[in-house]
C-alpha cells in the first residue's frame, strides 16, 4: 500500500506538528517578551532570561535528540509492518534520557554561578542568572520526558496528541507569566525573574503529566521497563550519540554568540535575546514539516519506496520555502512593531532594529534546511548530520563570526555568521539526498 504524501494529509501531520514545535520556544519567548516590560531591572533580568534561555535550549537540544531516534526508529518498522517488534523500546530509551537529565540536574545545579561567568554574565545579570537557572533547571528532566514521548507519537504517525499537549503548555506558561512575573495585587507578591521560571517550570510539570496519561491511554506503548535490553537500543544510543555530538556542535555556535553578544554590553545581549528567540520561533514553526518529513521519511526507508521518498522531498521543500517567506514577509510589515512587543528600551530596541532585518532574512533559507534535516534523520543518517554540523560550525560560522568581528560589527557579525552556518548546513544535504535516491528512482 502506497504511503499517502498528498497535500492534505502532509499537512495533517504537519499543522499539528507546528504547533507543538513551537511550544517549547514560546516558553522562552513568553519570558522575554513579559519579563522586557517590568518596571525594575528590565534590561539586566532580560539578558539574564537570553543568557539563560541559551544554556538551556543547549541542554535540551543535546538530550532531547532521543526524540528524533525514537521517531526514526519506530517510523521504519512501521513501514515495514514490524510494529509490533519495537514495543518495548519507549520505556527503556525514556528511563535512560531521564537518568541521564537528573545527572546534568545534580552536576549543573552546584555551580550555576560558574556556568554563566563561562558565558560573561556578571554583576547583576549574574545574579539573575544564577536565581533563574536554579529554579528552571529542575524542569529539565520533564522536558525530555515529553520530548522522548512526542518522539514515540511521531513514530507512530500520530502529531496530534503532542499539539494537544503543546497547547496545554503554552497557555498554562502564559497565564502563570503574567500573575507571577506581575503578581496579583493582594494575592500574589510579583516576583518578576523568580515568577518567569517558576511559570515554565509548572508548565513543564504539566506537560509530562499530561503526555504520560495519553501515552498510556491512547496507544499500546506500555511504559513497564523489562531487561534484556531491546535489540535496538544500540541503534538507539548510536543516533543519540551522533545527534549528541551534532549538537555540541551546534550550541558551540549559540555558545560563540551569546558570549559574543554578552561581552558587547547589556543592550547587545536583550536585543539578541530578542531576534534569537524569534529565529528560533521561525525555525520551529517550520518545524512542522521538517517533523512530516521527519515521520514520512522514515517509513517510506522502511517500506523501500524510493520514488514517493524522492516526491516527498520536492514537495516538502516548496511547502517550507513558502511557510519562509509569509514569516519573513510578516516580520518586514510589523518590524517595529515586533521590538516594541518585548521591550521599551530605546538602546536595546536601536541595536535589535540593527539586525531583525538579517533574522527575517534568513527564514526561507532555514525552512529548506530543517526540511531536509529531518528527513535525514527519519532515515536515520545521523552521522552524515553530525559530521555536516561539526564541519558547518568549524569551518563557516566560527571564522566568520571572528572575521567580522574583527570589523566590530558586532550583532550584525553574529547574525551574518548565522546565515552563513544555515547555507553551510542546507545546501550539501539537497546535494547528497539527490546523489543517493535519485539513482534509485530512475533504477
Amino acid at each position: 500500500m502506497k504511503t499517502n504524501i498528498s497535500f492534505k494529509y502532509i499537512n495533517k501531520l504537519a499543522i499539528p506538528a507546528l504547533i507543538a514545535g513551537i511550544a517549547e520556544p514560546l516558553l522562552s519567548i513568553t519570558d522575554t517578551a513579559i519579563i522586557g516590560n517590568i518596571d525594575e531591572n528590565a534590561t539586566e533580568s532580560l539578558a539574564a532570561v537570553g543568557i539563560v534561555g541559551a544554556f538551556i535550549s543547549m541542554l535540551v537540544w543535546v538530550f532531547g535528540q532521543i526524540r528524533s531516534a525514537i521517531s526514526s526508529i519506530i517510523s521504519q518498522y512501521v513501514g515495514a509492518n514490524k510494529l509490533g517488534k519495537i514495543e518495548g523500546l519507549p520505556a527503556q530509551a525514556m528511563a535512560i534520557v531521564v537518568a541521564g537529565s537528573l545527572l546534568v540536574l545534580v552536576i549543573s545545579y552546584p555551580f550555576a554561578k560558574q556556568i554563566f561567568q563561562f558565558y560573561n554574565a556578571s554583576g547583576t545579570v549574574l545574579d539573575f542568572c544564577v536565581t533563574y537557572f536554579k529554579i528552571r533547571i529542575f524542569g529539565f528532566p520533564f522536558s525530555l520526558f515529553v520530548f522522548a514521548v512526542f518522539g514515540t507519537f511521531r513514530g507512530l504517525q500520530n502529531t496530534y496528541y503532542p499539539m494537544i499537549i503543546a497547547i496545554i503548555g503554552a497557555v498554562l506558561n502564559v497565564v502563570l507569566d503574567l500573575v507571577f512575573v506581575y503578581g496579583v495585587e493582594g494575592f500574589i507578591p510579583a516576583m518578576n525573574i523568580e515568577g518567569a521560571a517558576y511559570a515554565s517550570l509548572i508548565a513543564q510539570v504539566t506537560m509530562a503529566l499530561i503526555a504520560l496519561i495519553l501515552l498510556l491511554k491512547k496507544t499500546s506503548i506500555s511504559l513497564k521497563i523489562s531487561l534484556p535490553f531491546h535489540e535496538e537500543i544500540p541503534n538507539l544510543l548510536g543516533m543519540i550519540g551522533n545527534l549528541f555530538i551534532r549538537t555540541i556542535a551546534l550550541n558551540i555556535a549559540l555558545y560563540f554568540a551569546t558570549a559574543y553578544a554578552t561581552g558587547y554590553g547589556n543592550e547587545y545581549i536583550a536585543a539578541y535575546t530578542i531576534g534569537l528567540n524569534l529565529w528560533l520561533l521561525g525555525a520551529f514553526m517550520i518545524d512542522g514539516y521538517s517533523s512530516a518529513g521527519n515521520i514520512l521519511s522514515g517509513k517510506l526507508l522502511g517500506s523501500k519506496d524510493y520514488e514517493t521518498l524522492f516526491k516527498l522531498s520536492i514537495k516538502l521543500a516548496k511547502y517550507g520555502f513558502f511557510i519562509g517567506m509569509i514569516i519573513a514577509i510578516f516580520g518586514f510589515v510589523f518590524y517595529d512593531f515586533i521590538g516594541q512587543i518585548f521591550t521599551k528600551d530605546p538602546l536595546v530596541l536601536e541595536q535589535f532594529y540593527h539586525v531583525f532585518w538579517i533574522v527575517i532574512l534568513t527564514q526561507p533559507i532555514s525552512a529548506i534546511t530543517f526540511i531536509f534535516d529531518g528527513m535525514f534523520k527519519g532515515m536515520g543518517e545521523m552521522k552524515y548530520l553530525r559530521n555536516l554540523l561539526i564541519l558547518s560550525t568549524g569551518f563557516v560560522f566560527i571564522p566568520t563570526l571572528l572575521f567580522f568581528d574583527w570589523l566590530d560589527y558586532k550583532l550584525v557579525a553574529i547574525w551574518i555568521a548565522f546565515t552563513l552556518w544555515i547555507l553551510a548546513r542546507g545546501i550539501p544535504l539537497i546535494f547528497k539526498f539527490r546523489s543517493k535516491f535519485l539513482p534509485l528512482v530512475k533504477s
